[in-house]
């Protein structure tokens, strides 16, 4: 190999990582904006539904005859 070789082969070597290492960065970014907006849903729904007033023998049994 001369040296022209080796100089590309490194300098692809290194460009792949570099590919490889902001895929993985961007991939976790857009984990922890999923992550959060999946969290503030679920806040969003607990806070949307409040607490039945049902009288407490209510809710206790299900009928399974027909």
């Amino acid at each position: 190999m001369d040296v022209m070789g080796i100089a590309k082969l490194a300098t692809s070597i290194a460009d792949t990582g570099t590919r490889q290492e902001v895929g993985i960065a961007m991939l976790k970014k857009a984990q922890d904006i999923q992550a959060t907006t999946a969290t503030q849903l679920l806040d969003a729904v607990q806070a949307a539904s409040p607490a039945p007033n049902l009288p407490p023998h209510l809710g206790q049994n299900v009928n399974t005859t027909a």
